[in-house]
């Protein structure tokens, strides 16, 4: 069954029920005992707050039951939700977003009304400058958690994502007021160069999407 990860500072939290569902890409086998919580009934908030500080890199929490620990950990949050998509084109290259320092894919916030199908659409083509796209499949949900910077909420941030086909012939267009400053189509042997300068939440995309990911 695959674990619920849940990104905290770019460090894993994990609620799997077994050890050997965790990918590799995610925390290597031989780590994984280390970062196992002993705790029948673990403090979350603590976990979590030793997680956003730095004083562990990872923690795992193993149950049986792993929906009812994960739907226990999300009540601590305010919960949001976005969608994006990975992009490839005729050729096959992936496309691949920089904002913010970092190579990222386009996503944005589920409007009221909308759906994660129609935010992801409507995202890639505003981000991107690209019209000519079509939704081929769901590839997972990732979770990442932030604090608010302007309500100082913690939120927990579900993002659907979509691989995604390009047919067209127009040319990319980065959107610069939401910090987009290049747009890039990448060969499929350079992306895991670009993967390095990126997310845990974009890697682990681009696994579930199929494509050879190293350990980091």
């Amino acid at each position: 069954m695959e674990p619920f990860i849940i990104w905290i500072q770019e460090r894993p939290l994990i609620v799997c029920e077994q050890l050997q569902d965790i990918p590799e890409i995610v925390v290597p086998a031989s780590s994984r005992q280390s970062y196992l919580c002993p705790e029948k009934h673990p403090d979350f908030s603590a976990l979590i707050h030793q997680l956003q500080q730095g004083d562990k890199e990872a923690c795992i929490i193993q149950s049986s039951d792993q929906n009812a620990l994960f739907d226990r950990i999300v009540r601590l949050y305010v919960m949001r939700e976005a969608a994006g998509g990975l992009i490839t084109n005729a050729q096959q290259d992936v496309l691949l977003i920089f904002r913010l320092g970092k190579w990222d894919l386009p996503k944005g916030k589920i409007e009221p009304g909308d759906n994660p199908q129609q935010t992801a659409l409507r995202e890639v083509r505003e981000e991107t400058g690209l019209h000519q796209v079509s939704i081929e499949q769901l590839i997972c949900h990732t979770y990442h958690a932030y604090t608010d910077r302007y309500t100082q909420e913690q939120v927990l941030k579900k993002t659907h994502w979509f691989k995604m086909q390009f047919t067209g012939t127009e040319l990319t267009v980065p959107q610069i007021e939401e910090d987009i400053l290049d747009v890039q189509w990448i060969k499929p042997p350079h992306v895991e160069k670009y993967l390095r300068y990126s997310y845990g939440t974009i890697r682990y995309v681009f696994y579930r999407a199929g494509y050879p990911i190293s350990v980091s």
